[in-house]
This record gives C-alpha cells, structure tokens and sequence, in this order.
C-alpha cells in the first residue's frame, strides 16, 4: 500500500459519508488519471429508485461524461467496498486499469472474496486489483452504518 492509494481512499471514504448522510449505504468512489482527480461519486440506489446505483456506476458515468468517452484506459478507481459482479464487470468493459478497494465483501465481493473475476479468462481486460487499503475505516463505516439501521 503507498501513500498516493491512501490519499485518494480517503476521498472515497468522503464520498461514502455522503452516501450515508442521505441514508444509503456508505460506498463511495473516486476516479483518478495521471494524479488527477477525474470524477466522484457515492451509492444512490435509494435516491435514484435504481439498483445499479452503485457508487461505482454513479463514478463510471460521471467519468464517462468528464472524459466524453465511454473508454477509461490508464485510470484507477478506488472504492471503499470490494466490487460487486455489476461493478467490476462495468469496469472492464470501460477499461479501467486498476482498481483499489478498501474493505473486503465476503458476501458478494469479486476480486478475491467471494471469487476472483478480475483473473478470469473470459474477460477480453486484464484489470489489477489491490485490496485493503484503509480496510479498518472503511470497514468501521460500513458495520456502524448497518448496526444503527438495526437498532432503528
């Protein structure tokens, strides 16, 4: 993990306490070229009454808009929860190079937890994934959030 992976979690974790000041779970993304902020985003399924609402969707189409192509070669999203199918499969398709997540999803995570597709042979993309980074707080967020919505 280097200082530059932190540097840019810690805006997604921002992003991600967005998402739970509106009451949806806290994910949050940022998309990041050459050291350069390109766009942002946080988990909207509730607001936007769309389950692929992702935070890491909302970021795909913000970036995709910003870079006016829907082709992202030579970024690295952070995410603060490890990618779902939808998500990492959206990414490979944008060709996003490299993706880093904060902490693991062992019930539907698919770059190590529950599978690895980001190794699998049936995508035409190779995608590097590094995970952990900032684990403890992003994880700390996600079980604080489900743990008040329990005792609601």
């Amino acid at each position: 993990m280097n200082s530059l992976d932190e540097k840019w979690m810690k805006l997604a974790l921002e992003q991600a306490r967005l998402a739970q000041a509106m009451d949806e779970v806290p994910v949050g993304a940022v998309l990041v070229q050459d050291d350069q902020l390109i766009a942002s985003a946080h988990n909207q399924p509730i607001a936007n009454n769309d389950p692929t609402a992702h935070a890491e969707m909302q970021l795909l189409r913000a970036a995709g808009k910003q870079l006016n192509n829907y082709r992202l070669p030579n970024t690295t999203l952070y995410v603060t929860l490890e990618p779902c199918t939808m998500c990492l499969g959206a990414m490979i398709h944008a060709r996003v190079s490299r993706v880093v997540f904060g902490a693991y999803d062992e019930k539907t995570g698919v770059c190590g937890s529950c599978s690895d597709l980001s190794t699998s042979e049936c995508f035409n993309h190779a995608i590097e994934t590094q995970g952990g980074v900032l684990a403890d707080e992003c994880r700390n967020l996600l079980q604080k959030f489900f743990k008040n919505r329990r005792n609601k």
